[in-house]
């Protein structure tokens, strides 16, 4: 192990000299206290180190040594469930042993090494296997079949396989190379967190990641595998949006990594997750979601490190074969972390003093997600979404941290702070958001949910966007200077606006619609629509159509349980139909 000496300390920046046999990437241990930290740069035996703790203390002319191994995290049974800062060090070990201020240079592994694990071969001896083959499994969680595979680098025929009750450093398989070597197989791995893994094949974005939040997967649909954005200034309901997100959305495993966020809305998700109950297993959430916890009290160079971290954690779950989804909350924290350290290697700024790689290394992590043909014999699929919220300063999204990330993902979910302030939740703006996967997703829409999905769609859109027209003559020449037809119209837009798009995040039933509901409601609303068209060509009083019964009925179907939802559809068309004949032959008996 190289030692250095630390010359220079600049905030989480030191330098150390006498490093010539480190690599660029390698953790070194830095100062009396070993502090963990990562080479940024060599230059003639000379190392930049980032810190991930504190340096207040440090002196110059304490020993750096290097491990000679680059920043990576553990892999294995005993992920699903913890909490871990950015750099996987797990928080609850950590608190264990310093108490609730963790002291600085204290390490501990990532997983349980001393935990037993019943491991049940799904291999057998003889079999040829290479990386990504899955040997067995390991029933991590109620919720999680945790799919041990053979690691990088080894590949032969097995030799040696049984199940039984192992902790994950222990051998529970030997492989033989074609040189006759044999390699022994535990259920730990270890990955770099900066190189992405490998996978067989890239599938295009064809199904969508249905989330239950109305607004998304009618209006702006996100694809399996696919990237999302989520800028939007403070108070805009980021966070509710993530929230709700991991709770809701149709994927076997959630990692979220809160990446610079306040303390007390990681507290919040803390405290939440243990407690939600997951739809689909009935289980706790926690039972197969990851935390990465990096608050903003925490030094800002591990923040750098934390969205690697989450991301290299679901790609490993993506390898089994699962549907993941990554929440990074926020980017902006992270790229402020870019900032400040290449402040301080005195690098060239780009704009806004940001970092000119800032956009390569935004592209880099977003790549990452995506739909995979994964490494192994069976070619399982597997998926990652990546969603990243964006913290714009003011809401400005033509910063440049917002403006790269809009460059790379294909869905942007545009928060509105007048929308909020307005209590519309989500507060996602429908005439600002797109999402360019809803061409891809409409067949598999009209095919799974209702051959009119997209065309319903379509129709609402165009009519929300005429709305925005109507306003403006509305400010001009007020509601009467408009034709029945446009009051109409105008009228609603304002029942998709409140009753479609308006979803609330805590009642127990409107918290989630499914696609069959989501579509039931458009249609009834549409339905609604053409009907009042019809009686408004028969003459028919535009008051007698706006405060009919079944208006309000319509407001109240997204609270009606799934179970009952077809019957109180059928009931408000019913009704819709019965009062409009009304009012007709009300108006024919007038004109007698």
């Amino acid at each position: 192990m190289e030692q250095g000496t630390i010359v220079k300390i600049s905030g989480p920046l030191v330098a150390a000299t006498g490093m010539s046999r480190a690599n660029m990437g390698d953790v070194v241990r830095v100062g009396e206290l070993g502090l963990t930290g990562e080479i940024l740069e060599m230059r003639d035996g000379r190392a930049s180190i980032q810190v991930y703790e504190e340096t207040a203390g440090l002196k110059v002319g304490e020993p750096v040594h290097t491990t000679g191994l680059p920043l990576s995290v553990e892999l294995g049974p005993g992920l699903v469930e913890t909490i871990y800062d950015g750099i996987q060090r797990p928080l609850f070990k950590l608190i264990e042993k310093t108490g609730s201020n963790i002291t600085r240079g204290v390490t501990e592994p990532a997983l349980d090494h001393s935990k037993e694990w019943d491991f049940v071969a799904t291999a057998k001896e003889g079999d040829e296997v290479s990386m990504g083959d899955i040997i067995g499994t390991v029933q991590e969680t109620n919720a999680v079949l945790h799919k041990i595979m053979i690691p990088k680098g080894i590949e032969g025929t097995i030799k040696e396989i049984k199940s039984g009750t192992y902790t994950i450093d222990e051998v529970v398989a030997i492989v033989t190379d074609e040189n006759g070597d044999d390699h022994d197989v535990t259920m730990l791995q270890r990955w770099p967190v900066r190189v992405q893994r490998p996978y067989v094949e890239k599938l295009p974005p064809n199904e969508p990641l249905i989330t239950g939040q109305r607004v998304i997967d009618t209006m702006f649909p996100l694809a399996k595998g696919g990237t999302a954005a989520v800028p939007g200034p403070f108070g805009s309901g980021k966070t509710v949006v993530q929230h709700q997100l991991a709770k809701w959305a149709e994927v076997d495993i959630v990692v979220y990594i809160g990446c610079g966020e306040r303390g007390n809305e990681m507290t919040d998700v803390l405290n939440e997750f243990p407690e939600l109950e997951d739809p689909k297993t009935g289980e706790p959430l926690m039972k197969r979601t990851i935390l990465i916890a990096n608050t903003s009290d925490m030094p800002v160079a591990a923040r750098e490190a934390s969205v690697y971290t989450g991301i290299t954690i679901a790609e490993y779950f993506r390898d089994m074969g699962y549907s993941v989804a990554l929440m990074a909350d926020s980017t902006s924290r992270w790229a402020e972390a870019l900032r400040e350290m290449s402040g301080r290697l005195e690098e060239m700024p780009g704009e806004e003093g940001y970092p000119a790689y800032l956009s390569s290394r935004l592209a880099q992590f977003y790549e990452r997600a995506g739909k995979i043909i994964c490494m192994g014999k069976d070619r399982r699929q597997g998926s990652l979404s990546a969603i990243g919220a964006v913290s714009p300063p003011g809401g400005d999204i033509s910063e440049p941290v917002s403006q790269a990330t809009l460059r790379i993902v294909k869905v942007f979910w545009g928060l509105d702070a007048n929308l909020a302030h307005a209590r519309h939740f989500p507060a996602i703006n429908w005439l600002t958001s797109y999402s360019l996967y809803e061409d891809r997703l409409g067949p598999w829409l009209n095919e799974k949910v209702d051959k009119e999905f997209t065309s319903h769609r379509a129709r609402m859109m165009r009519l929300l966007q005429e709305e925005s027209e109507l306003n403006e003559v509305v400010q001009l020449v007020g509601m009467d200077g408009l034709s029945k037809k446009d009051q109409m119209k105008l009228e609603i837009c304002k029942v998709i606006r409140e009753d479609y798009l308006h979803q609330n995040a805590f009642h127990e039933v409107d918290t989630y619609a499914s696609m069959h509901k989501q579509f039931k409601l458009m249609d009834i609303i549409l339905y609604y629509y053409d009907r009042c068209n019809e009686a408004i060509d028969k003459e028919i009083n535009l008051d007698d159509l706006f405060f009919m019964p079944s208006r309000e009925d319509i407001g109240r179907y997204k609270y009606l349980e799934e179970s009952i939802a077809d019957q109180g559809y059928d009931k408000i068309k019913q009704d819709i139909d019965a009062h409009i004949a009304n009012l007709i032959r009300e108006a024919g008996e007038a004109d007698d």
